[in-house]
């Protein structure tokens, strides 16, 4: 009995130290996509829920990652902020600023910055003063909209807080991606992105060819050949938890997110910095 009581003591020791350290790292992850519809190569970094996490001094850290990566632009996929009382947006203004000094960046919403413009009853000008901060910064704010980036077509969903809703969720088809994108032009390499991956078939009817998502925090914890715990949505052991997903013909890659939020837990799951390679493919 002593015997087995050490070894769950030391078991407990184990997964503290392996929380506080993946709690407070990032790793960088690339992914290679093909298609015969790009006519030249592409490089992208993809930054997902940061949460006005930090690494180092005003993120010094993770400000030195992205400049060793060589990308024409990046993505943010939303939830920069986090939408919790006394919370400030400091942080992830000065990050975006930064990354804006010497990077082209293109920044869709996610939930929370949603949550934080919707709320003002309980935010008041919070989201205001983030999007003033914003408004210096020479980046390109989507929301339900396409631009042309050369031969690929870069749109950005923003879904109704509905869809958001913890204990319900909504159907979504390829239709209702219609009406607020308009329709995709399958001829050209569309690139989509949409921040919660539940609806991931809903988007992959619109035929994309490639989604990017994030907000499932890769499970918060994850366990070896399981995958993920638990969603913000609280459905244990989601199938979209991170990685690489397709439906439909169109691909989806999964961010495990940069930061956390409420409870800063991660465990077998550190944050993602992500690359992402887009190939010409001979016809």
């Amino acid at each position: 009995m002593e015997i087995f009581l050490w070894i769950i003591a030391i078991c407990v020791i184990i997964a503290v130290g392996v929380i506080a350290i993946d709690s407070n790292r990032f790793v960088v992850r690339e992914y290679t996509v093909e298609s015969d519809k790009l006519t030249r190569d592409h490089d992208f970094i993809y930054i997902s829920d940061l949460h006005c996490k930090s690494y180092g001094k005003e993120n010094s850290k993770l400000l030195k990652a992205v400049d060793a990566i060589s990308a024409e632009a990046i993505l943010l996929g939303g939830d920069m902020v986090t939408s919790h009382r006394g919370v400030g947006t400091d942080i992830p203004a000065h990050f975006v600023s930064e990354l804006a000094a010497k990077n082209t960046v293109y920044y869709s919403e996610g939930n929370h910055e949603q949550k934080l413009k919707l709320f003002t009853d309980m935010f008041g000008d919070t989201y205001e003063k983030y999007a003033e901060k914003l408004s210096r910064i020479p980046i390109r704010i989507l929301e339900n909209e396409k631009i042309v980036l050369d031969d690929i077509d870069l749109y950005a969903l923003s879904i109704d807080r509905d869809y958001y809703e913890r204990w319900l969720k909504l159907s979504l088809k390829g239709e209702d991606v219609k009406a607020k994108l308009g329709a995709n032009d399958e001829s050209r390499f569309s690139l989509l992105l949409a921040h919660d991956p539940e609806y991931f078939k809903g988007y992959a009817e619109w035929k994309p060819d490639l989604v990017l998502s994030g907000h499932n925090h890769g499970g918060m914890a994850r366990l070896p050949f399981v995958g993920g715990i638990i969603s913000p949505r609280l459905k244990l052991f989601p199938h979209y938890d991170g990685g690489l997903f397709e439906e439909y013909g169109s691909k989806m890659i999964l961010s495990r997110g940069i930061g956390s939020h409420t409870i800063p837990f991660r465990f077998l799951n550190p944050g993602e910095l992500i690359v992402i390679h887009l190939k010409k493919a001979l016809k």
